[in-house]
This record gives structure tokens, sequence and C-alpha cells, in this order.
């Protein structure tokens, strides 16, 4: 087992499973690793860089982890203003990689000695209200709403699937989020898992910005869960035009999406899907 699944015994109860109805064994099972990741920024120099945040996550494309966090909450701006990352062992946990250290190019400012303690709470659980809204607006680089981007209905409806088919992690273990990018016409470009649907999400645009790919003109970022005003946001700071969802969005996320020009699709399932915003990106 790699870092990010892990095996457990459990009692498997299979109510059908006898003529008494009862039948009780004992199995491995295969688990979704969840583990703390802290991330530290700082200067580039012998400094020790401060703690900024920690995410529960499922270990796995930690860098991208990192510089996706900080690019969607808009700590740095481009590729180039991350000097060095590294994947490094904390204090207390020598035998596994649970600290990411981010050192910061010459110039990029420091996050505000206050931003751990919010951090906190925006890395996993979203931030909310019409301030919310204003915040990320004047902190994105891209404007997304004259993005050309088309995509025919049925294009969209066969994305679930090849997402489906690529969560390796999933298959193991049931557990795991995934966010997919893909083209216009339907291609995967890459996709990411995680316990949290924001990792994994954070995993996909922190890929983009250390392939220097920013802005995601022209994409769709489908997430496996719901469309919470968090992915919205990450997905306006990354430039995609197109956020579809398997299930539901919240009133939060349409009124981002609205303000931002951005598309936003919601239960993407089978044949049928419901366009919130942005309705002349899907045609035909």
């Amino acid at each position: 087992m790699g870092r990010a699944t892990d095996r457990r015994t459990v009692l498997r109860v299979d109510l059908d499973g006898t003529a008494d109805g009862r039948a009780s064994t004992r199995r491995p099972d295969t688990l979704a690793v969840e583990e703390p990741l802290e991330i530290r920024v700082g200067p580039a120099g012998p400094t020790r860089r401060r703690p900024l945040s920690v995410t529960m996550r499922t270990p796995g494309a930690d860098l991208d982890l990192a510089i996706g966090f900080l690019f969607t909450e808009g700590l740095i701006r481009a590729t180039d203003d991350v000097a060095t990352a590294q994947l490094c062992a904390g204090a207390e946990t020598l035998n596994t990689y649970n600290v990411v250290d981010v050192a910061l190019a010459p110039g990029v400012p420091e996050p505000a000695a206050r931003a751990s303690r919010q951090f906190h709470t925006t890395s996993a659980c979203g931030v909310c209200g019409k301030e919310s809204i204003e915040a990320v607006r004047t902190r994105s680089l891209f404007t997304v709403a004259d993005d050309p981007l088309t995509v025919p209905a049925t294009v969209l409806a066969a994305l679930p699937e090849r997402l489906r088919a690529g969560q390796r992690g999933f298959d193991r273990t049931g557990g795991l989020h995934a966010a997919g990018l893909f083209t216009a016409d339907g291609e995967l470009v890459v996709l990411r898992e995680d316990v949290g649907r924001h990792n994994a999400v954070d995993k996909v645009v922190g890929w983009a910005v250390r392939e220097r790919r920013l802005p995601l003109a022209g994409h769709v970022l489908l997430v496996s869960g719901r469309a919470s005003f968090e992915l919205t946001q990450k997905a306006w700071m990354a430039g995609v035009p197109l956020l579809a969802a398997v299930s539901a969005p919240s009133t939060l996320a349409v009124d981002l999406a609205d303000e931002a020009g951005l598309t936003l699709v919601g239960f993407l399932r089978g044949r049928t899907m419901n366009v919130y915003t942005g309705h002349q990106r899907v045609t035909g």
C-alpha cells in the first residue's frame, strides 16, 4: 500500500448472506489515508519559515496542493513567485512527510502574521458572505466573463464517467473526492484525488501553476461532489470559465459564479444537468 491508502480489519455483515438473514466475516478493507499537511511559508534563505496553514488531506501531489492553495488564496500570483517548495518531516513526524516548506522569491510579500489562524478555517470549511465575493473579485488575476468557451451538452454529460474511470484511489477505497480538468472537447488533462474536495481542486490548480498553464481559459473543471463557494472561488482564481459538479451548488456558489461570469453546472448525472449561470457556454 502507498501512503494514500491503508488496510484495516473489519467485521463484514451481510444480512442476505444466509438463510437466517445474517452472516458475518472478518476481512481486510482498504481505507483512504487522512493526515495533516502543514504549509510553511517565508522568504528564501536560512531563516525558518512560519507555519501558515494545516489542512487534512490524502498524501500525494502535496507540492501541487501547497502551491495551489497559495495561489487560490491570492498569496502568490505566478509560478516565479516561488523560489523553492519541498516536502520535509515535521519535528514530531520523523517517518512521514507532512510539511511543505515554501520559500518565496525575492520581493514577494509574506502572508500577514494573522493569516495562519484564518486559514485553519478557510482551508477546510470555505468562507462565506458578500464581503468574500468582493474580496475574490479584487484578488483574481483573470477575467473569465469574456472567455468564448462553448461546450456541447453531450460532451459535458460524458465527463463524469471519464472522471470516474480515472479515480484509482476511489476504486480501492470508495472514500476519495476527485477534480478533473478537461478540454472543451472532453479530453482529460489532469486528475487529482483527495479526501477533501477543496484539496483535490488545489492539487489541480497547483499542477497548472507549476506547469505554467494559467490561466486555464477554454477548460472545464469537474468536481465529484457538490459545488461550494470555495470551489467556485478557486475556479475563478485559476481562470476556469466552466465549473461542473455531479451534485448541488450552494446559493453563494451561484452568486459568485454569476458575479464572475463563470458557467456553473450542477447535478451533472447521466444525460441531465442544471445550468445555473453562464448558460451561453452550454450548447446543443
